[in-house]
């Protein structure tokens, strides 16, 4: 049972780590698309598809080997030079990739077979992919039949010359886990060049034991190269297991090791350290020579076979460079067991990532409320404890969220092929820029803006950039640009997609929403207020329905699906020059540092980075619903009035002055009650309709405090205003007399 379930955990990470390389191959393949030339492309395709078809083959999963087969013969062909890099063949390999991550869900995830659908697109992509094969087949064969054949001479020490020498014996499987042992030596033909090859053939059977589907051949190589042990020993990763692979350093290498034995710093170190340390063990074959150790103890119950003697004996490293680490080591005592542990990075699953943060949310809200406890007492050492137990959570709390966040950049990758192939459907040249890329965030963030963030990018591209002769006839580039960038800004995350298209027809979506309702028709509106009419429910100006857009479904759905995020979105257009979106987003969806406000007996949570700073109302200003900030026209949102909360006011009231984007308000409260870290609870179905409010969190004393959704308020305060202006707009049209109003309307923004 227990090796079914380690299996079956193996095989998930397959799954995980070939979604990861195939979305590393696409990117590949788009940057090869405009470079063409660039051969570290070329071979990163290539160790991809190698690496996925390797794994497979230990799986069993034999539909993906055969496939990845192919593909990685044409890429080998790709990295000799015997094909060109051309258009075609770039969309060949986008396709080939989007179906081998379809075998991979299907055949290794789902453990089904492929549709007839699926299995008549690999048919054709393998059509496709046989014609690159065949087109240069013959020149593949003289590659390696201009390495010269020779065979050993007596008595002679291949390290003495100035070559590698690899010996390689492949083990019976290669050939049905889908390895190719001539591919090995046309990749050490990359890494520099084979000057003699001996192939061995003496463990092959007679003729009546011959298996066609089994390996006995074995290659002695030396090879030309200034490529590093660890590179070299790349190249056998996959058929390790099944190999012996002995690699030994040319003479000049040998005396480059001791001289960097020498060179390091003279602090305590083990033998397996200092020979990786130096370059002469990769740590595949310290791993090795580690096992054998203690498999040799184990099975013996003697003392320990000393490390050096084992790696000897398996010949991958010389006995001159096992003494000269052996005299650097006896120099400095060797270190306890379990220190200079090595980093290594592990994989978690994101639902115990997802608990661990439930879990700290928890102990956040429990040592708030023992700290609220603490000080209601005269124990001065418990407050004391208290406090010290705070910020220990505070800090577990830190290292908890940092664990979620995640880089932007994987995300925006994913649309440069989305990119690519829309302007082909539209006939357009567009490229895509993006900066920002290592702008973290929460994880959940992360997955959840993909889909907003492709609609607008996919609008942009449709309606946003025109064609290459509009451009042109414009005066512009015909190939048009895309931008993507992320950066920090006041505690949140700002992503921006700008084009440099024809822009919005602010004329046209005024008169549209005046036909709609949206807005009464002699409104006096902001041509950013205008702008933002297009995220109106079913709002549309396109004059055809196309597959991309037209509808008039999508730019609503993308700002309530920001909105649960508890972000904003607003756009800027200048005509002919482009358009600019901005989503403004929280790093994380589960904790915030908030400030607490009280009004009667409920108390608010306000979010941190949005408060500018907090001021007293004085008798006269309590009447107005603005306030003169150092000259500035502050409106006022009274948190009493706007929830509906019964009783009188109290004597003394507060405003907390909050700023989010552009936009600038004072809410008036009336208790401060200072900075409160608070875990978000979601409110529930029943209360998604509930304006102004974005969660919930419970006090340390049990009771609930609502959090403020800022932006909320401040957008239905723009309303406000915006309806007052044109009431009295209309109203003072006939008197001459609006610039106050103008005035009061303009302060939002």
């Amino acid at each position: 049972m227990s090796i079914n379930l380690d299996l079956d955990q193996a095989q998930q990470t397959f799954i995980v780590e070939a979604r990861e390389l195939l979305q590393d191959m696409e990117s590949s393949l788009l940057h090869l698309e405009s470079e063409p030339d660039d051969n570290d492309a070329i071979g990163a395709i290539f160790r991809a598809a190698h690496t996925i078809k390797g794994s497979a083959g230990l799986f069993g999963l034999s539909p993906i080997v055969g496939f990845t087969h192919i593909v990685e013969d044409v890429l080998d062909r790709l990295r000799d030079g015997a094909i060109q890099v051309d258009g075609e063949l770039i969309a060949l390999l986008l396709r080939s990739a989007d179906h081998m991550l379809e075998l991979v869900e299907v055949v290794a995830g789902a453990g089904e077979a492929l549709s007839d659908s699926a299995q008549e697109r690999e048919a054709i992509l393998r059509l496709g992919l046989q014609n690159y094969q065949a087109m240069q087949a013959a020149s593949v064969l003289p590659t390696l039949l201009d390495i010269p054949m020779a065979q050993p001479v007596a008595g002679e020490d291949s390290v003495s010359s100035g070559y590698w020498h690899i010996s390689l014996r492949f083990g019976a499987d290669v050939f049905r886990n889908g390895m190719d042992p001539l591919s090995f030596l046309r990749y050490l033909n990359t890494l520099g060049e084979i000057v003699h090859v001996v192939t061995l053939a003496d463990t092959l059977p007679t003729l009546q034991q011959f298996d066609a589907e089994s390996c006995h051949l074995g290659f002695e190589i030396d090879l030309d190269s200034d490529a590093s042990r660890e590179t070299i020993a790349e190249a056998f990763d996959f058929v390790r297991d099944d190999c012996q692979i002995h690699i030994l350093a040319p003479h000049s290498r040998m005396e480059e090791y001791l001289r960097l034995i020498d060179a390091l710093p003279e602090e305590p170190a083990r033998l397996g350290e200092i020979l990786t340390r130096c370059g002469a063990l990769t740590a595949k074959e310290l791993e090795d020579g580690l096992r054998t150790q203690r498999e040799r103890t184990e099975s013996a119950g003697t003392p320990a076979m000393p490390l050096g003697e084992i790696l000897i004996e398996q010949r991958v490293v010389e006995p001159a460079v096992v003494q000269s680490a052996l005299e650097k080591q006896g120099r400095h005592r060797e270190p306890s067991q379990g220190t200079a542990a090595e980093a290594h990075f592990v994989r978690v699953n994101a639902d115990k990532l997802d608990e661990l943060i439930n879990l700290v949310g928890e102990l956040v809200i429990a040592s708030a409320g023992a700290n609220l406890l603490a000080r209601g007492s005269a124990n001065s050492q418990l407050q004391e404890s208290t406090s010290v137990v705070s910020g220990l959570v505070e800090e577990i709390l830190d290292g908890a969220l940092h664990l979620r966040m995640i880089p932007i950049g994987e995300t925006f990758n994913r649309f440069r092929r989305v990119v690519r192939d829309v302007s082909q459907e539209l006939g357009k040249d567009i490229e895509l820029l993006i900066s920002g890329a290592d702008t973290e965030l929460d994880k959940t963030v992360v997955e959840k803006i993909g889909d907003p963030l492709m609609h607008l990018l996919r609008n942009a591209m449709d309606h946003g950039i025109e064609s290459p002769a509009v451009r042109q006839a414009a005066g512009k580039p015909a190939k048009g640009r895309l931008q993507l960038n992320a950066f920090h800004d006041s505690g949140s995350i700002v992503l921006e997609i700008a084009d440099d298209g024809a822009g919005l027809n602010r004329d046209r979506i005024l008169q549209k929403a005046v036909e709609r309702g949206l807005v009464p028709a002699a409104s006096n509106l902001t041509d950013q207020e205008i702008y933002n009419l297009i995220f109106e429910p079913g709002f549309s100006t396109a004059e055809a329905v196309t597959n991309l857009s037209g509808r008039g479904v999508g730019m609503d759905v993308v700002k309530r699906n920001i909105t649960l995020l508890r972000g904003t979105v607003d756009l800027d257009s200048q005509p002919g020059q482009g358009t600019i979106i901005r989503i403004r987003l929280p790093l994380t969806l589960a904790i915030i540092n908030g400030f607490l406000v009280g009004v009667g007996q409920t108390h608010y949570v306000v979010p941190l980075e949005m408060v500018q700073e907090c001021i007293e109302l004085n008798a006269l200003q309590r009447q107005d619903n603005y306030l003169d900030l150092r000259g500035e026209v502050l409106p006022l949102v009274r948190l009493r009035d706007h929830f509906g909360h019964t009783g009188h006011s109290v004597r003394r009231e507060n405003v907390v002055v909050v700023r989010c984007a552009e936009q600038k308000a004072g809410l008036v409260v009336d208790d401060l009650l200072g900075e409160f870290q608070t875990v978000i609870k979601p409110l529930g179905k029943l209360f998604n309709a509930l304006r102004g409010i974005s969660g919930s969190t419970i006090l340390g004393s049990g009771e609930v405090a609502l959090i403020l959704d800022v932006p909320s308020l401040l957008g239905e305060l723009v309303q406000r205003e915006t309806r007052q202006a044109t009431v009295h707009s209309l109203t003072d049209s006939k008197t001459g007399n609006s610039a106050n109003h103008t005035a009061h309307g303009g302060a939002l923004q």
